[in-house]
């Protein structure tokens, strides 16, 4: 008899728990709940965890520990156009874990506290003898019916991307031993894009009535552009040449191509990824000038399922990986 294939993520979700979700929870097909706030807004609800030895490498700092536990969510909440407002933590930590690493670990997050605004509400704790499992619920607000969902996208619409893709799986890569990078501060940027993501807060809450539909890029820009497709159904074409990629990137691309692909499927990008009409392309332009975040038009959304890449000669590129798998 043959091997029964696992489920994977959204399969799981869709078997599972979707028949359990409230009427807020949007099927849970998006990454987020919305439910009511005070008159003329709503709250919206976002939880991720992170895992030692998935999402951050053992022997990181607990400071970079903690603002990527942080960021990780905002960056959902940045994908929505929400304000943040604060967050629930709970920690399940090695027994053997001190006072040390949770100092360095209280410092990260009193630090991004301060850049992002928010506060710590509550949560709960746990000792284990396994990895370090951490996971935050975090809590923004937004004007009533004013969210942006991935479900909303439409045939036509262009489709951009925020910043450079790609900076956090070379960066990866760097730490692992896979890519070397002689100069010094391009293989620094490299590393701290994948130990410190970007929410993309301010351009998100600037795409408000922009966008059609949004999602941030945390898996990798394919299998993430195809949850926005699934979830509107509809297709995505991309332009491979057209992703946008620092100037470290750019250098290992030029050395070896295959690079191109952690700009592809690589993941922890945590950039805003959008559909939007033309029509707003200028001032699409205009927030990113006036955020200092840049912008790229790199497809369009056509009729159909899925997700194409076009190479350079405009035929269609295989990508092997188009993201983390989380089962």
């Amino acid at each position: 008899m043959a091997a029964t294939r696992p489920l994977g993520e959204f399969e799981r979700i869709a078997r599972f728990f979707a028949p359990l979700a409230a009427p807020g929870a949007l099927g849970l097909v998006d990454d987020v709940a919305l439910i009511a706030g005070p008159p003329g807004e709503q709250y919206v609800l976002k939880t991720d965890a992170i895992v030692e030895g998935i999402d951050f490498l053992p022997g990181t700092a607990p400071d970079l520990v903690a603002q990527k536990l942080l960021r990780v969510n905002l960056s959902d909440l940045a994908a929505k156009g929400a304000v943040p407002l604060g967050y629930l933590l709970v920690t399940a930590l090695p027994r053997h874990l001190g006072e040390e690493w949770l100092a360095g670990f209280a410092a990260g997050l009193a630090k991004d506290q301060a850049t992002y605004g928010i506060g710590l509400l509550g949560g709960d704790s746990s000792a284990i003898d396994g990895p370090i499992t951490l996971s935050v619920a975090a809590i923004g607000r937004v004007a009533a019916g004013r969210a942006v969902l991935r479900s909303t996208a439409r045939p036509g619409d262009l489709v951009f991307v925020t910043g450079t893709l790609g900076d956090a799986a070379l960066g990866l890569a760097v730490l692992q031993g896979r890519l070397a990078v002689e100069d010094a501060a391009a293989r620094d940027y490299l590393i701290d894009r994948y130990h410190l993501p970007q929410p993309r807060l301010a351009p998100g809450q600037r795409l408000v009535g922009l966008a059609h539909a949004m999602l941030d890029i945390s898996d990798g820009l394919v299998a993430d552009l195809g949850h926005l497709c699934d979830a509107s159904g509809v297709a995505a074409v991309i332009e491979a040449e057209r992703l946008p990629l620092s100037a470290p990137a750019q250098a290992a691309v030029s050395g070896d191509a295959r690079w191109l692909m952690a700009a592809l499927g690589g993941g922890d990008d945590y950039e805003l990824a959008f559909s939007a009409p033309a029509g707003v392309a200028a001032a699409v332009a205009a927030l990113a000038g006036e955020t200092g975040v840049p912008v790229t038009a790199i497809g369009r959304i056509e009729a159909g399922l899925g997700v194409r890449v076009l190479g350079r000669d405009g035929a269609p590129m295989a990508v092997a990986e188009a993201g983390y798998r989380h089962f």
